[in-house]
């Protein structure tokens, strides 16, 4: 295996890893962003307050979004495979 090819699947990896957070990540910053408006205008600052909200925003947006999280990741692995022959020489 060369350098670049190493590089190219670790590059592949990350883009990957990237992709398949980003929803997550961003919908949890949204949530997050809306809940801190919402007590800095009603003077509400109770900690847990945050918690469940989010909670119930991500839960929903894995279910939604499972299909396409499962079949990027099942795309990406068939590729992984089929780059093995070029791994071991």
């Amino acid at each position: 295996m060369t350098p670049e090819f190493a590089i190219e699947i670790i590059k592949a990896m990350i883009m990957q890893a990237t992709a398949l957070a980003a929803p997550v990540l961003v919908t949890a910053m949204a949530v997050g962003l809306a809940i801190s408006l919402f007590q800095a205008v009603s003077s509400i600052q109770e900690q847990t307050l945050s918690f469940v909200p989010k909670l119930v925003a991500i839960a929903a947006l894995i279910i939604i979004s499972l299909p396409w999280l499962l079949r990027t990741t099942i795309e990406f692995t068939t590729a992984m495979f089929q780059k093995i022959p070029q791994m071991v020489q």
